[in-house]
């Protein structure tokens, strides 16, 4: 068991279960996520926040700077320019029982019958398992992990996809072909993740091919937008839709009163899900 630096018991008693549970793979996640929000900083507060030690934190650096996600410094680490659109592969390592209990949230505004458009986030991936128990349901994505997900589903269902460029980063396809697949459609819902969410700029990403998401809102007739509470107050350079485009917001109860309360203010239906220990 690594080094414990925290005082208080049951602060002790929770930093222990974290360091059990946290797998290598989902702690690599969390020190991107974390210098996503913090910036630069040093092996040995890294070692702190996730309750491990240096050597630890090194080997997690070694293998991200393998895959070009971060640069060392002396003593310390930081994003590389373009380590802000992780993959998809990673993001689902994030706050994962977060991102499933929105997700169980949001399969709770799904009726039999609807036609759905879901993006290619992770928070979204997580309503899949969800979506057995309906049927007559119409699912258009431009998600390749989430249509391997769905064809796993026995239930009675019509998966549409569109054409496009693959974009391996996200497993997702984009373009004009994708961006133009959609508006021949008209869908009940669309479910949409975000790197982002502010109240001046809106939703936004990091994901610079953001046109398909752009013409996914305009197919839809309610826009219900799944992010957790670490996206908010967080403006990614590429902007989705406006806020006054939301329909619905499903989050976790870690949102500050004051963006709650803003949110509300124009015109959100904002639900809140308990949090979870990861």
């Amino acid at each position: 068991m690594s080094r414990i630096r925290i005082f208080d018991d049951r602060d002790v008693v929770k930093s222990i279960e974290m360091e059990i549970i946290m797998k290598p793979k989902q702690r690599q996640a969390a020190i991107l996520e974390y210098l996503q929000q913090h910036g630069k900083t040093s092996v040995d507060n890294l070692a702190c926040q996730f309750v491990t030690t240096g050597t630890t934190i090194r080997k997690d650096l070694t293998l991200l700077e393998e895959e070009g996600a971060v640069i060392r410094t002396y003593g310390g680490v930081v994003l590389t320019r373009d380590e802000g659109d992780q993959p998809i592969d990673r993001k689902t390592h994030i706050n994962t029982a977060k991102k499933r209990r929105i997700a169980e949230a949001a399969a709770r505004l799904i009726n039999d019958g609807d036609s759905l458009i879901f993006d290619a986030g992770s928070t979204v991936l997580q309503i899949v398992p969800y979506l057995a128990q309906f049927n007559n349901i119409t699912v258009m994505t431009n998600s390749l992990t989430i249509v391997n997900e769905l064809v796993e589903l026995n239930n009675d269902q019509t998966i549409l996809m569109p054409g496009g460029t693959y974009r391996k980063n996200s497993a997702s396809f984009h373009g004009s072909l994708a961006e133009a697949a959609f508006p021949r459609f008209s869908f009940d819902k669309l479910f949409i993740g975000a790197d982002g969410v502010d109240l001046n700029a809106g939703v936004t990403t990091f994901n610079e091919l953001h046109g398909v998401s752009q013409a996914m809102c305009k197919a839809a007739q309610q826009l219900i937008l799944l992010v957790d509470s670490s996206k908010f107050g967080r403006k990614s350079p590429n902007v989705v839709c406006d806020l006054t485009a939301v329909d619905i917001l499903i989050t976790d109860r870690g949102i500050s009163q004051e963006y709650l309360a803003a949110l509300r203010a124009k015109g959100i239906q904002v639900l809140l899900v308990d949090e979870t220990d990861e």
